[in-house]
């Protein structure tokens, strides 16, 4: 009995330090959000005058999701993933395949014809499509960045200009 308590003594510090940096580590908090409105203002974009402001409420709520290839969850999402995820959730419409296929299944159109909700495409890689994001309006997208995760990006950012293709909509979406 006495060696119980004294391995109990010897051990108790080492207990104590180690549940103490597994609190640490559980307590610290996400930085809360800021809200929709003010997110949106932020982009020069007003989701409730959208067409579909439930595209603009799936955005924010993916918004900060890290990239992850391949990826379709909260988790990590690519890009190719997070377009058929807000057209899921969205529309109700089932998109497949990477970025260079998604190219197929949409009716082309040039920049000065986007509207909310169609799909962008972007040539980065050796010249074939290989990046996707979804037009909100107003020159801005929304996409899975390998670098940022889920964010909105401007299409005249000289990168983008750059590798921008064409717009692709989708024939089944209301208001294309």
């Amino acid at each position: 009995m006495k060696l119980r308590i004294i391995i109990l003594f010897i051990s108790f510090p080492f207990l104590v330090v180690a549940q103490s940096k597994k609190t640490k580590q559980t307590t610290k908090s996400k930085q809360p959000k800021q809200s929709i409105n003010t997110f949106y203002a932020s982009h020069q974009l007003a989701p409730d005058s959208a067409l579909s402001p439930y595209l603009y409420y799936q955005v924010y709520d993916w918004v900060g999701t890290k990239y992850k290839y391949a990826g379709r969850t909260k988790k990590g999402i690519d890009c190719s993933g997070f377009v058929s995820t807000m057209y899921k959730n969205t529309y109700c419409i089932n998109l497949m395949g990477g970025s260079k296929d998604l190219w197929p299944t949409v009716k082309p159109i040039e920049k000065n014809e986007l509207i909310e909700g169609d799909i962008l495409f972007f040539k980065i890689k050796k010249g074939q499509i290989s990046h996707v994001g979804v037009y909100l309006g107003n020159n801005k997208f929304a996409h899975a960045s390998v670098h940022s995760g889920v964010i909105i990006s401007d299409l005249n950012e000289d990168y983008y200009k750059k590798y921008f293709f064409k717009g692709g909509r989708v024939q089944s979406v209301v208001g294309n």
